[in-house]
């Protein structure tokens, strides 16, 4: 009875904990702002330099690699976007 008294007390204390940003974090969040924005660049040049590709293969009657880069760049766009869920989805209720 005292140990689960005592388990019941040690889960509701770690449920009332908050994470809190450490001091300095802004600096870091605007880098990850950054990298966010990089990576959005690249995703909408790729998808630009597969629609180029995949008139140019249509053209030449070549074999179609271009829907590889789109899937590709789409997936990753997908996961790039989605992390920060991603991460709270797996950090926090573990």
């Amino acid at each position: 009875m005292i140990i689960h008294t005592l388990c019941h007390t040690a889960v509701l204390a770690v449920d009332s904990i908050q994470p809190e940003a450490p001091p300095g974090s802004s600096q870091v969040l605007r880098l990850v702002r950054y990298l966010m924005w990089f990576v959005m660049l690249a995703g909408v040049a790729a998808m630009v330099y597969a629609g180029g590709k995949f008139g140019w293969e249509k053209w030449n009657g070549s074999t179609l690699e271009s829907p590889k880069i789109v899937a590709a760049a789409a997936i990753g766009g997908i996961i790039a976007t989605s992390a920060s869920s991603i991460m709270n989805a797996v950090v926090l209720t573990s």
